[in-house]
């Protein structure tokens, strides 16, 4: 099959995040197909080529989100038409997955690359944060280095922004309405909007490859009658953190400033950066010609702790979880390649010491 027919093949098969079974039951079969000792747990699948001291994961995620409103084509009916594939998860991230088992198939028949193991992971609920690449790694064994499939235009990102959820609660005191100035009223909503005003001027400092992280207000509540003074009201803060934010540090900073009462109610996904020096950066320098970048979304890159990583892919992030999702041919094709040639330059660049 050509990474096009490979690629609709995987569009075609509906894959929201914890309805992976059938899918990862097609790779399973692909990748066995082609000479692949194949492993599963759960919706996850992973694989290995080639041997020696040195082990580099690649990875990527077989789910998608749900389709949104606005779709003009079918969103599981994949068809090619000028060129691009519209279909749920044909961007995100199914050309990275279709690239990197083309690399695997392209291993397991040249041979792997001297000196080294590259462990293939396709894995499940990406999209929701749950049983994917995480609890997976105990798994996987020893890792030197990663490569995670997103879409990127096969520029190399090597800064990823985190993500801080804080849960913010403003206690007031209730009243009658009629008697919100005196002294037994405490209204809650005023309190966290003196709270949230804040917040919209806070600042960090400035990341070369991400910029600045600002805190965003996504969601409110509060009162329980329109005659009353309310006297509780809760908001959520998301801030995108880069690498040098230390979550529980700024967790505290903004609980010392605010009124209201602050929670982290999730800190897991950690700001992740890898040093130009790493020899897995030189080399997907190398492979795609681009320099490298840094990336605003999340990723399974959040749960591999200190590994140096890369992510990179076909497709451009922004088209993601939007209606009518497409990646090009050229796109895909120079994916399956550049994977290839990634792997490869990555044991030449450890074997150069």
């Amino acid at each position: 099959m050509t990474p096009a027919e490979l690629l609709q093949a995987l569009v075609a098969i509906p894959s929201v995040s914890g309805d992976e079974r059938l899918i990862a039951d097609t790779v399973s079969g692909w990748a066995e197909g082609w000479g692949a000792r194949v492993q599963r747990k759960g919706h996850n699948v992973w694989f290995s080529v080639g041997s020696g001291p040195r082990r580099l994961l690649v990875n990527s995620h077989l789910d998608t989100v749900k389709p949104c409103a606005g779709w003009t084509y079918a969103p599981h009916a994949p068809e090619w038409r000028e060129d691009r594939l519209y279909g749920l998860g044909s961007n995100d991230a199914k050309g990275c997955v279709t690239g990197m088992l083309v690399a695997a198939r392209t291993l397991l028949r040249e041979g792997a690359p001297e000196g080294g193991e590259v462990v293939f992971a396709f894995t499940a609920e990406e999209e929701t944060g749950g049983n994917g690449l995480g609890p997976l790694l105990p798994e996987l064994g020893p890792l030197d280095a990663a490569v995670v499939g997103e879409p990127t235009s096969l520029k190399p990102c090597t800064a990823q922004r985190g993500m801080l959820l804080l849960r913010c609660t403003a206690h007031g005191r209730s009243a009658h309405v009629a008697h919100a100035h005196s002294a037994q009223a405490v209204n809650a909503i005023h309190m966290a909007a003196g709270d949230i005003a804040l917040l919209s001027e806070l600042r960090f400092p400035h990341h070369p490859l991400l910029g600045e992280a600002r805190a965003q207000v996504t969601q409110i509540s509060g009162g329980l009658a329109r005659n009353q003074v309310p006297d509780t009201c809760e908001f959520f803060v998301d801030l995108r953190t880069t690498p040098s934010m230390d979550h529980a540090e700024v967790a505290q900073r903004i609980g010392g400033m605010l009124r209201s009462e602050v929670k982290v109610h999730s800190a897991r996904y950690l700001p992740k950066a890898t040093s130009d020096a790493q020899p897995i950066v030189q080399a997907a320098r190398k492979a795609s010609g681009a320099e490298p970048v840094g990336s605003s979304t999340t990723s399974d890159w959040a749960f591999l702790g200190d590994l140096p990583a890369v992510k990179v892919g076909p497709g451009d992030t922004l088209r993601s979880h939007l209606a009518d999702e497409y990646i090009t041919r050229a796109e895909l094709e120079a994916g399956a390649v550049f994977y290839t040639r990634l792997l490869r330059g990555y044991f030449e660049e450890v074997a150069r010491g």
